[in-house]
């Protein structure tokens, strides 16, 4: 794999200046804009309102895109790195170049769609997602090639948490990385004032995350529970959203409770 920073939790940080398993010129010019863009800052920002502060739901805003937007762009490079071939872009007549963007570009703007309502937000996130990049994509591509980017990343927008079936392998990548995003980190607002749900208690269960490349397939992705709750977060919600996402071949889940001294300890060890 190629060698990645870490961030606080040990998982992979996508860098910039690493070297990748593939043209990473252009994602890179797309993240510095997407970090100086005031509407999809503020976005990110004000899409937490909804989910956090009027349902004590998990994190949906700033630092979740961050998280899966980095674990996208490293698990498509794990994957990269493997030889997996990419179909979203390649099916549209696009550059190998354009993977990353799609993947990158859907990764951050998935969720913008709680602004409206926590409920169905996919579907709300496809319009706004739309006009933003109706302003955001022509910095970088001529008119057809912004149609058929943008088309790419809604696609993937759209099938992050719905019953839609993932079309491309892009796809597969954000649906995925969207559901990596489940340390304890993630619940700590809700946590603080007062929510108990499943979601957050569930999530207060997981140390660490890390993504690496695998023997047995591709990738590997390394979850460490500090007790029996955590099962949750990866056999529910993490589960969910593998299979289907044609992802399934390629990506090996292993979950470990580290609590060991509990002689009534219900799980050691899960693996997807």
């Amino acid at each position: 794999m190629s060698e990645q920073a870490a961030d606080a939790t040990g998982g992979h940080v996508y860098d910039p200046d690493a070297e990748h398993a593939f043209p990473d010129r252009r994602v890179n010019e797309v993240l510095e804009a997407i970090a100086e863009d005031e509407e999809i800052q503020t976005f990110l920002e004000a899409q937490n309102v909804n989910p956090v502060a009027r349902k004590q739901y998990n994190d949906h805003g700033a630092k979740h895109v961050e998280i899966v937007r980095n674990r996208a762009l490293c698990l498509y490079d794990l994957l990269k790195q493997a030889g997996i071939a990419f179909n979203g872009a390649a099916d549209q007549g696009l550059e190998e170049a354009d993977e990353a963007v799609i993947v990158a570009l859907a990764a951050t703007l998935h969720d913008i769609g709680h602004v409206v309502h926590r409920d169905d937000h996919p579907y709300y996130s496809i319009p706004l997602a739309a006009d933003v990049l109706d302003r955001f994509l022509p910095e970088f591509y001529d008119v057809p090639t912004t149609v058929r980017v943008k088309g790419e990343i809604l696609h993937a927008i759209l099938v992050h948490h719905t019953p839609e079936e993932p079309l491309t392998t892009e796809a597969g990548v954000v649906r995925v990385a969207d559901a990596l995003d489940m340390e304890r980190g993630r619940s700590r607002i809700p946590y603080e004032t007062g929510g108990r749900g499943i979601n957050t208690i569930s999530s207060r269960a997981i140390k660490r995350v890390s993504l690496m490349a695998g023997e047995e397939a591709p990738v590997l992705v390394e979850i460490q529970m500090t007790n029996a709750a955590g099962v949750y977060q990866v056999d529910s919600l993490l589960k969910s959203k593998l299979v289907g996402s044609g992802l399934e071949e390629h990506v090996r889940i292993v979950a470990i409770n580290g609590q060991t001294d509990d002689e009534d300890q219900l799980v050691e060890r899960i693996e997807l």
